[in-house]
């Protein structure tokens, strides 16, 4: 069993519209998620593939890896919590090569939690925070098609420095290391590992450019 250290988050209110998820804080202030933010970065690659391969090609793939990313995601938290998994026919494989990887984890403080921050202006709903390998972190479980190299996931660690952000505002508990670990088809789980101080600067500045275009 994985040890659980309790804290009491702030009840958020999540809302969803065309425009975009926000959260809704208990003071009533509403604010943009982090993903909506760090979205910015891949604006353009995304309207040019789009364009690339098509409407109808672009929905069925981004609706399959959606879907694969949040039955990998569901099987985390699960296997986390000690309840049963049961991963189906297409996912067998990359979970039986996550499932070690993820049992790294424990002492853990956050798991698909609501987090805030009136700093940042941002809200979202962070993986993890634990400790992997012993190391108190940030911790994102991602999915994807072919192995990811460190410097095409930029937008993956200012998303992780944003909830370790929020993490600390919140509890006063620092957490400056962010663990990215992504499940790949026909492939080993590949793990990445940075310090939040190297991304403070790119988020702050993907904020104010997000704020400007938004008014969030």
């Amino acid at each position: 069993m994985k040890n659980f250290i309790y804290h009491e988050f702030p009840v958020l209110q999540r809302i969803d519209s065309p425009e975009g998820r926000v959260y809704q804080t208990p003071s009533g202030d509403k604010y943009p998620s982090v993903t909506q933010v760090t979205g910015l970065l891949n604006k353009q690659f995304i309207t040019e593939w789009r364009k690339r391969v098509g409407e109808e090609e672009a929905n069925r793939v981004s609706t399959q890896a959606s879907g694969r990313g949040t039955r990998i995601h569901g099987l985390c938290e699960d296997f986390l919590l000690g309840n049963p998994t049961q991963a189906d026919m297409f996912d067998t494989e990359m979970w039986n090569d996550l499932r070690p990887v993820v049992d790294k984890i424990d002492n853990i403080h956050a798991l698909e939690s609501k987090l805030y921050s009136d700093k940042l202006q941002l809200a979202g709903t962070v993986d993890c925070i634990g400790e992997f390998d012993g190391l108190l972190s940030v911790i994102d479980f991602k999915t994807s098609k072919r192995p990811k190299d460190i410097n095409s996931i930029d937008h993956y660690f200012i998303q992780a420095t944003a909830y370790s952000v929020m993490f600390e505002e919140l509890t006063g508990i620092r957490v400056p290391d962010l663990t990215i670990i992504i499940g790949v088809d026909d492939a080993k789980p590949q793990i990445f590992q940075q310090k939040r101080k190297g991304f403070i600067n790119q988020l702050v500045d993907l904020r104010q450019q997000f704020k400007k275009l938004n008014l969030l």
